[in-house]
């Protein structure tokens, strides 16, 4: 069995929907305005270096995965 059961991925389901994030960890919840930024510009310029494999293991087609790098840095 994996870290989550069917019952605690259903109930986070509920939550989810219910709009209840209460027990859902943000790690970015912590940084200030221009640490999120510069996590931000480089998290885009790591997606832009993933090679094709890579984006297919994510989920991601290179055009997706362009549109999302290329986005400046201050914006969401």
């Amino acid at each position: 069995m994996g870290s989550f059961s069917d019952v605690r991925l259903q109930l986070l389901a509920k939550e989810l929907e219910a709009g209840q994030r209460t027990n859902v960890y943000d790690p970015l919840a912590g940084l200030s305005r221009w640490g999120l930024m510069l996590h931000r510009w480089r998290t885009r310029k790591a997606l832009l270096e993933l090679d094709a494999r890579q984006l297919r293991d994510i989920g991601l087609s290179w055009e997706q995965a362009r549109e999302e790098g290329c986005k400046p840095f201050w914006k969401e």
